[in-house]
């Protein structure tokens, strides 16, 4: 429905596939959020059910990725206009990419910025916190050399990754029907107290995350992301208990403090 309100059914044929969107960094904020006298959708309702890829992260205005806080939050995009207020889905799956400062060797053995620590500073500093905060999972992906690529296939192949994972999703799926929850999917829906009933960690994660929520300064919104992440590591291991492991694995993927190199 939402691709006919943008008019990009090809041949007026429904497409099965999850959408993967990947807009260009120029990208206007009416563009990637919706807008114009109609208020048509934009890139992160697109994406509903699906992939929205930001490459670049820093290079989109500030403003229009702030604009992005209230869809990642709610999973709506509501529109105001004068006269009227639409509100699409956008339930996405954000994924985001970087380089570390503007030149992009920041932190690389034997390179040295011209502008020294403020190229990461600077570079780093035109994303928000409150939209980093929104961002479970922050990951440092080393530059990949000549000798990396003739490397034997990883032990683990995408089919048994996918498979770990469709089984995990359906485990979150029993347990929220259990609780008589059926419109709740995954760990990434639930809220309040039905995530502290689910993801409760045992005694020795719930010390950690404890000492963890006062030594990172953890905000409400990424202590509850915690959980739901720690809760998403057990089931990926078919674990009923979120153990300390799982809490620290989750904790170890919020670190992220920007880091001026």
């Amino acid at each position: 429905m939402i691709a006919s309100l943008a008019g990009e059914l090809a041949g007026g044929r429904i497409s099965r596939r999850r959408p993967f969107r990947s807009p260009h960094h120029s990208a206007s904020q009416a563009a990637l959020v919706g807008g114009g006298q109609r208020a048509r959708p934009g890139e992160v309702s697109l994406a509903h059910m699906g992939v929205l890829f930001l490459d670049e992260l820093p290079e989109f205005s500030p403003r229009v990725l702030d604009a992005l806080r209230q869809p990642m939050e709610t999973g709506e995009t509501t529109i105001a206009r004068a006269n009227h207020h639409v509100t699409y889905p956008s339930r996405v799956q954000v994924v985001a990419a970087m380089n570390p400062c503007r030149c992009g060797y920041a932190g690389q053995p034997g390179h040295t910025c011209r502008r020294g620590l403020r190229c990461a500073g600077d570079y780093q500093a035109r994303i928000s916190g409150p939209l980093l905060d929104r961002i479970d999972l922050h990951i440092d992906v080393a530059p990949a050399h000549v000798a990396d690529l003739v490397l034997p296939p990883p032990r683990e192949a995408s089919e048994e990754v996918a498979q770990r994972v469709f089984d995990a999703r359906a485990r979150q799926r029993e347990r929220f029907e259990g609780h008589g929850r059926a419109d709740v999917r995954t760990n990434a829906e639930v809220d309040g107290e039905l995530l502290e009933a689910v993801a409760r960690p045992d005694g020795p994660g719930l010390a950690l995350l404890r000492e963890a929520a006062d030594a990172m300064s953890l905000t409400a919104r990424g202590f509850h992301r915690v959980l739901r992440i720690a809760r998403t590591l057990a089931d990926l291991e078919a674990s009923d208990a979120v153990g300390r492991v799982h809490v620290a694995e989750a904790l170890a993927y919020r670190n992220n403090t920007r880091i001026a190199r």
